[in-house]
């Protein structure tokens, strides 16, 4: 590798409603990748609980929670930050956000971004009302560090394209994706999905994941796993399967990004403007 480099520590395991056993997985894997020496770790969605509706709302928690407290020390520990991928956050109002929390190397908590789009669907006959427990956000984050910029996302986001253009635009190289994706959804469309966002906008794509076994599953609600990174030409760098708990830290060259982009500048082609123009319909 050449250039610019940025190593990302990737995660993923079997979260349950168990918040203490989830912490300490979550900083087992934190350890491991701060060992070799990732620049950044990434926890997944709903990284500390996962349970129903009511469980989850009564599992939010405010920032001055002990459990950020713990993560963020360890941030300072490894001398990297750690993104929360997805936690019910409840505010000083009490109203919740599904947020990714950014721990960062001096212990603290530097940034919050609130998912924008809420996970309301139904299936294989399954219905998920994400917007029963939490608000949507309404605001994209992008954060500088290590000499690349970085956009947050949170899993059901990876259906919306228009994201990740506006976060591309803003000087985002590496979109993040931490997800609790679904088994049925996830062997469908993840692996599309997160190539596809890479490939539009010609970045890298980092997305970490739960797993779930078929025991002791939350109401049923089992998760894909397959925690992946993608480089901008959309090839698979890394795809943790459906190993619990797991991490590895990828080296990204960003340099690559540069390359992609000049040989085919398809974001320098992107036309707002036609975009925005009334439609013209003809009826045959």
């Amino acid at each position: 590798m050449s250039g610019r480099r940025f190593r990302i520590g990737l995660t993923q395991w079997h979260v349950t409603r168990d918040r203490e056993q989830n912490l300490d997985q979550a900083c087992s894997l934190i350890r491991a990748c701060g060992k070799d020496r990732a620049d950044l770790v990434l926890l997944p969605e709903n990284a500390l609980f996962l349970g129903s509706n009511a469980e989850m709302r009564d599992a939010s928690l405010p920032l001055e929670a002990p459990a950020f407290g713990r993560i963020a020390e360890l941030a300072q520990e490894i001398g990297a930050p750690v993104l929360i991928g997805g936690v019910k956050r409840r505010d000083e109002a009490g109203t919740i956000w599904n947020s990714a929390v950014l721990c960062d190397r001096k212990g603290g908590i530097t940034s919050i971004y609130d998912k924008i789009h809420l996970f309301d669907a139904t299936i294989g006959g399954q219905r998920f009302q994400a917007s029963q427990v939490e608000s949507a956000g309404a605001t994209p984050v992008v954060l500088d560090h290590a000499g690349a910029t970085l956009g947050i996302s949170i899993c059901y986001d990876v259906r919306f394209p228009e994201l990740y253009r506006k976060l591309t635009f803003a000087g985002a190289e590496i979109l993040l994706v931490p997800a609790a994706f679904t088994r049925t959804t996830g062997a469908a469309h993840w692996e599309i999905l997160l190539r596809a966002r890479a490939i539009e906008n010609s970045s890298f794509v980092v997305a970490s994941a739960t797993v779930s076994s078929h025991q002791g599953v939350a109401d049923g609600f089992e998760t894909y796993g397959h925690a992946m990174a993608i480089d901008p030409w959309g090839r698979v760098l890394a795809d943790l399967g459906e190993e619990a708990p797991s991490s590895t830290v990828i080296e990204l060259d960003l340099s690559l990004l540069a390359d992609i982009r000049t040989r085919l500048p398809s974001l320098s082609h992107v036309r707002p403007d036609a975009y925005a123009a009334e439609i013209v319909r003809h009826t045959l």
